[in-house]
């Protein structure tokens, strides 16, 4: 790969990080999913993987 290839790699990866710890900082302050969000996931969770299209 080239180094351009790489920088970009890396430059994603890190923003990657930073949503990440964003999210964890939100989930740890919020405390509980509100019922609705609960019944969400629910079904997500449940939809086999091919039912989602491919990106």
């Amino acid at each position: 790969m080239t180094e351009a290839i790489l920088q970009h790699m890396h430059e994603d990866l890190e923003s990657l990080k930073s949503d990440i710890s964003l999210i964890k900082h939100l989930l740890l302050e919020e405390g509980e999913l509100r019922e609705e969000t609960k019944i969400r996931l629910a079904k997500a969770r449940s939809t086999p993987l091919s039912e989602y299209e491919e990106l």
